[in-house]
């Protein structure tokens, strides 16, 4: 892989500047580091896994028509032609074909994790005490949350082939411990 995480964050902040898009990218790098090895295998590349998280709504904000395109262009100009493919896929109604195990996850964890995120902003102790029941819950209301798709939270446990539960609780885990940094440490905590 050519990028480096620090020209991927570069790009990725000059490009975003509001803090919630900021806070969503930092966690689905999060999240899709920790999914790397154990949706991908031993073999799979954590950095790479990770700026695909990161990278993947980067020209969202700036160019909402134009999105995932122009992020994907820029990837592709890099010669990074599996991260360019993972992001134009993590939509399924875009109708992209999932060719690799980066591809199914950056869907899956995609949606999921703002969702989580979410779940957390409403609880006094933010995502410290947070359960996969919790999250089920919310899920059923389609108000909470409701630019949330629920279609694709579904999906990509599917692509995935795990239950829900466990993807929800896996999300969960690997985003605790950046608590504090992405914000869900709960009312009143120290960020």
């Amino acid at each position: 892989m050519s990028i480096t995480r620090d020209e991927a964050w570069a790009l990725f902040t000059e490009w975003t500047k509001g803090d919630s898009l900021r806070r969503h990218g930092r966690a689905v790098e999060l999240v899709m580091r920790a999914a790397a090895p154990r949706y991908g295998g031993a073999d799979a590349d954590v950095e790479q896994w990770g700026i695909a998280g990161m990278l993947h709504d980067a020209d969202y904000e700036a160019w909402p028509d134009e999105h995932p395109h122009r992020v994907v262009g820029w990837l592709r100009a890099r010669g990074e032609e599996a991260l360019a493919h993972a992001i134009s896929a993590h939509y399924t109604k875009w109708n992209v074909p999932y060719e690799s195990a980066l591809d199914r996850a950056l869907l899956a964890c995609d949606e999921p994790t703002g969702f989580v995120m979410a779940c957390c902003l409403v609880r006094p102790d933010g995502i410290a005490s947070l359960e996969v029941a919790s999250v089920k819950k919310r899920l059923k209301d389609k108000r909470f949350a409701a630019t949330v798709d629920r279609g694709e939270v579904t999906a990509g446990a599917e692509l995935l082939g795990v239950a829900l539960d466990e993807h929800l609780a896996f999300l969960v885990d690997a985003l605790r411990p950046h608590a504090a940094e992405l914000g869900l440490a709960g009312r009143g905590a120290a960020t």
